[in-house]
């Protein structure tokens, strides 16, 4: 029913999406604005984007404890004041990490945006970390990553990347830090992150609401054109992802558990990549949705699991591709050898033209909504525009993109992506009972108890 309505959506749709216009302003301290004004709502959203994020740190989750740190004190205000000031407004204040930024953001009743940026660029610019607050958050994403042990699907993810990624990337850092590295931390340590890279050159400012560019464009030059230009952050080159030259498994032992969980990995392609989208739309019909290959012979025809999909990571650096699932422990070899028939398939096989039209229809139909409704998905989008060094066409012709990808090109890239050498599997489960069985997969076969996730050098 719902790719029903999904066609029909799409159908009575115009032939393309248009990203809604805006501008692009820079400070004299390089600070970038974009500015997108939109009626519907009398709200604006205020993004403060910094480049960098995880993959600039020296030590895992530095980014992420600095970013929180953002809204804990000020020389004017304390952590209950921040948050009162914005309460009294109305207005939310968030912040976070990625892989490639730190952003702080807040959205407020477009009246008050003389009284809430000022707010905003007191908590960018003067941030004061206070010694008694940095050890409360530290104990907070401390208890935080102990805790990842009692959540299989959350410490697998962490596992993942680790050893997917392998030493030295930065995608392999857990993003929040863990037991290993979250010591390392300290004040001095956060006062330099901030110095460094919370500057200027590596600030996009993205506001989108109601308001007039020319009412609101004074109003962010006199709120950051005071931020200290610094020295721009030179993202480290794309290192790539070799495909291993054999398959390689982890498997984390967690004897209480009554389930397998498992991630099976293999390169992928970076943001912008001449194969993204009919990448995404093999990835749509393989596991991106209910409807998928994956998900209908692992859950619906065989009840083998409540869940399965194929994740296709698109981020700055190239990631990976990867089917993740979970299963009860005596089915972990059955549900594993048929998520592997169906890649081989895939691969071997391809998509049917109908199966093509279907994830076009399923794509177009839902992306306006996914990408463009919300002034946080607007933002998003002109974030990733400006971080990845892409232009309009990324969104204006994106139809036109995915009506252009013929069967032929589909299944090129399916054969191309999709392999069955060089797999990369990581298992969470009982390994006394699934030991024996999950060697087969690769010869190159790694075991390490749950206890010492997070602390390993």
């Amino acid at each position: 029913m719902r790719l029903l309505l999904i066609t029909l959506l799409v159908a009575s749709c115009a032939a393309q999406v248009k990203l809604p216009p805006y501008t692009k302003h820079t400070l004299p301290n390089g600070v970038t604005l974009l500015l997108m004004p939109r009626s519907e709502l009398p709200l604006t959203t205020v993004t403060a984007v910094f480049r960098g994020g995880a993959e600039a740190e020296p030590v895992a989750g530095l980014a992420s404890v600095t970013a929180e740190l953002l809204e804990r004190g000020t020389p004017t205000k304390s952590t209950e004041q921040i948050a009162l000031a914005f309460d009294s407004l109305g207005a939310t204040l968030n912040t976070r990490a990625t892989d490639s930024t730190v952003t702080i953001a807040t959205e407020f009743l477009s009246r008050d945006s003389s009284a809430a940026l000022p707010l905003l660029a007191e908590l960018v610019q003067q941030p004061t970390f206070p010694e008694d607050e940095v050890k409360k958050v530290l104990a907070q994403y401390l208890d935080a990553a102990r805790a990842l042990r009692d959540n299989p699907q959350a410490a697998l993810g962490v596992a993942y990347r680790r050893f997917f990624y392998g030493p030295g990337h930065p995608y392999a850092r857990p993003l929040s830090g863990d037991e290993s590295s979250l010591p390392k931390i300290t004040r001095a340590s956060i006062v330099d992150f901030q110095k460094r890279m919370l500057v200027g050159r590596n600030l996009t400012v993205v506001a989108i609401g109601n308001f007039t560019t020319s009412g609101l464009l004074p109003q962010l030059t006199a709120a950051f054109a005071a931020l200290p230009a610094g020295t721009a952050y030179q993202p480290i080159a794309d290192p790539g992802i070799a495909r291993a030259a054999k398959p390689r498994l982890l498997l984390i032992d967690k004897p209480d558990a009554t389930q397998t969980y498992f991630f099976i990995g293999q390169p992928g392609i970076k943001r912008g990549d001449a194969d993204q989208v009919p990448l995404q739309l093999v990835n749509t019909l393989f596991g991106g949705r209910f409807t998928s290959m994956l998900n209908d012979e692992l859950r619906v025809n065989t009840g083998l699991t409540y869940g399965a999909n194929s994740r296709l990571d698109l981020n700055r650096l190239t990631g990976g591709i990867a089917i993740s699932s979970f299963t009860k422990t005596e089915t972990t070899e059955r549900t594993i050898d048929l998520a592997l028939g169906l890649l081989k398939k895939l691969n071997e096989t391809g998509l049917a033209a109908n199966g093509l039209k279907s994830a076009k229809a399923y794509t177009k139909g839902l992306f306006p909504a996914d990408r463009l409704e919300t002034n946080e998905q607007l933002t998003q989008v002109l974030t990733e525009i400006e971080l990845y060094g892409l232009n309009r066409g990324e969104i204006d012709d994106l139809f036109s993109k995915i009506d252009s990808i013929t069967l032929e090109r589909a299944n090129a890239v399916a054969k191309a992506r999709y392999r069955t050498d060089g797999l990369v599997f990581v298992l969470l489960g009982n390994a006394a009972k699934i030991r024996d069985s999950v060697r087969k997969y690769a010869a190159d076969f790694t075991e390490m108890p749950i206890a010492k996730l997070g602390l390993e050098p």
